[in-house]
């Protein structure tokens, strides 16, 4: 039996974590203790009048359409669902409020409590993230105004990756033009890698400072990193999430004077290749299809442009994993975390086939098993352990607020 509400247990402290996008808000309510979702959902179309909203509260889904001009309009459906269905905001103790930002360029090398000046920081990052930062500065300014009384903290994809050496961040391009216009690698995705190599050590038992590890977190966005004693040292994604693997929209990398030859030689825009390279390539522009459930159904019934996809894939993901291996110099594991990492057991055999001489290999009886839980898929006594650990952004932003809070307060 469920308990009441008088019943149920209070979390000591929770977190709301908030990501604003430019057309919608996800949210989930964390308690960072004991790492549960207390309550999740999402609000998109945001800017117009049949938006819709999905809000999850102990095993039930409420789904809605909801007039969404903006915002602030959003946010507020998001409160008079909590007061309406649950959990009250009051009894859960939100002691912050966690903002995913995508972009904290070379400012931010770890989250920050939000004033106002930390607000135009973020907001003169927008050129470096245009699709990402305007989104996240309107989100932030509402949810600070309907939330004034806890503090507002920003966490970064980009701040786990700027412990990268110099000669890793540093693009040869004039350097003067480099400077002026904040061109160099930044790194996304960073607070699922930072998370991910952290709990290798706790599910190993054993020191970060001991660890040397390849993370690929494999979703519709894609990156891997190298990560040296808890220390990021190499990742895939660049300037921005363009550069780097294979993904399920995105081309990944490729030869910058593609660019110049499609508008040469094809009339393209630079804002049609832009479209092109980020939302026509990848997976969905060899394939047609973006959706690795169906990418596999396509291989299995003969489609040819779906077997030369996970072909591309697969193959950008090998030559990722034997430069990390070469920056790394010993590797101790090699973890799969996100959507298609965590749950695609044919990636990870293809990825892994033809690397025992390496000390790379997994049983496939254990690779095929689904499991929520952190688990090793390699054979006893293989020199480079491979591991699927399921990531989990949000609990990371949470314990990240709550730690700066808890260190300023």
């Amino acid at each position: 039996m469920n308990p009441t509400s008088d019943e149920r247990p209070r979390a000591t402290s929770s977190v709301l974590v908030i990501n604003a996008g430019s057309s919608s808000v996800k949210y989930q309510l964390v308690d960072p203790a004991g790492g549960e979702a207390i309550a999740s959902g999402i609000v998109e179309k945001i800017g117009s009048s049949e938006g819709s909203v999905s809000h999850k509260f102990e095993g039930t889904k409420t789904q809605r359409t909801v007039d969404v001009p903006d915002h602030g309009a959003a946010l507020r459906v998001v409160l008079d669902l909590f007061s309406e269905i649950g959990p009250s905001l009051a009894d859960a103790n939100v002691v912050a409020v966690g903002h995913r930002v995508v972009q904290g360029g070379s400012l931010f090398s770890g989250p920050v409590v939000i004033d106002d000046a930390i607000v135009e920081d973020i907001r003169g990052l927008i050129p470096l993230a245009p699709l990402h930062n305007p989104g996240h500065v309107r989100g932030i300014e509402v949810a600070r105004a309907l939330f004034p009384d806890v503090p507002h903290v920003a966490v970064f994809d980009t701040a786990f990756f700027q412990t990268l050496p110099e000669a890793a961040y540093t693009y040869a391009i004039d350097a003067e033009v480099a400077r002026e216009h904040g061109v160099r690698r930044y790194g996304f995705h960073g607070t699922s890698h930072e998370y991910v190599s952290k709990e290798v050590a706790r599910v190993l038992d054993r020191p970060l400072e001991d660890l040397n590890t390849i993370v690929l977190h494999l979703g519709n966005g894609a990156s891997a990193s190298a990560v040296r004693g808890g220390v990021a040292v190499e990742t895939s994604m660049g300037l921005t999430p363009l550069e780097g693997l294979v993904m399920g929209t995105r081309s990944g990398d490729i030869d910058p004077a593609i660019v110049f030859h499609l508008h040469r030689n094809a009339g393209m825009s630079i804002d049609e290749i832009d479209d092109l390279l980020n939302k026509r390539s990848g997976i969905l522009g060899l394939a047609g299809d973006n959706d690795f459930r169906t990418l596999h159904e396509l291989v299995a019934a003969g489609h040819e442009g779906a077997r030369l996809a996970l072909d591309v894939y697969v193959h950008r993901l090998k030559k990722y994993i034997g430069s990390y291996l070469a920056v790394l110099g010993r590797v101790d594991v090699i973890a799969f975390t996100a959507g298609v990492g965590e749950n695609d057991e044919i990636v990870r055999r293809l990825v892994m086939r033809g690397l025992t001489d390496l000390g790379i290999e997994i049983d496939e009886v254990v690779n095929d098993v689904r499991s929520p839980e952190a688990r090793t898929i390699s054979p006893e006594g293989t020199k480079i352990r491979v591991m699927i650990v399921p990531t989990n952004e949000e609990l990371a932003i949470a314990r990240q607020s709550l730690e700066i809070v808890g260190a300023q307060g």
